[in-house]
């Protein structure tokens, strides 16, 4: 037996049956990375980027994103989000721009897509913001950090702290 949920047994694509699965609160954190020269993140950090505040518009595509993973992902379920959260975090050791969302809903599936989402769609902001100053950026490390609510539980990524402080 095959655990994709997204295949049926003779192998063809579906999309998950949840209409009887109970309404419980869900909630996703995801993150990811932008890597850049040390300059492109004193641009972003001293908002000195030609096309403006690239936090503020990243963080408003991350939630603008969230809202239509379903549209974007083919087999994922349209869910109304009751709160969309993106963040960033600098690491200048390491000269990349952390992103973090938090995506929470009530419903009958989870809203990880949606974190994610938010995730790579700010990322890509900042890419299309910043590219002028830095074409050799990167995007990576998107990944689930932590779920709650539905049949399967909690799941908390090992290695994965709370972070301290937030731009």
């Amino acid at each position: 037996m095959s655990e994709l949920t997204h295949v049926d047994e003779r192998g063809k694509v579906k999309m998950v049956e949840v209409t009887a699965k109970p309404v419980t609160v869900r909630e996703a954190v995801a993150r990811g990375t932008v890597g850049m020269r040390p300059g492109t993140l004193h641009l972003i950090l001293e908002n000195r980027a030609a096309k403006g505040e690239v936090l503020a518009v990243a963080r408003t595509a991350g939630i603008m994103a969230a809202k239509e993973a379903a549209r974007l992902i083919p087999l994922c379920h349209p869910l109304l989000p009751t709160v969309v959260e993106v963040d960033f975090r600098a690491d200048t050791e390491r000269w990349r721009l952390e992103i973090e969302s938090r995506v929470k809903t009530a419903g009958p599936t989870g809203v990880e897509m949606e974190a994610m989402t938010a995730v790579a769609v700010a990322a890509l902001t900042v890419y299309d913001m910043c590219k002028a100053a830095d074409r050799e950026m990167t995007i990576g490390e998107i990944r689930l950090v932590a779920k709650s609510g539905g049949k399967s539980g909690r799941f908390d990524r090992e290695g994965e702290a709370p972070w301290p402080e937030r731009l």
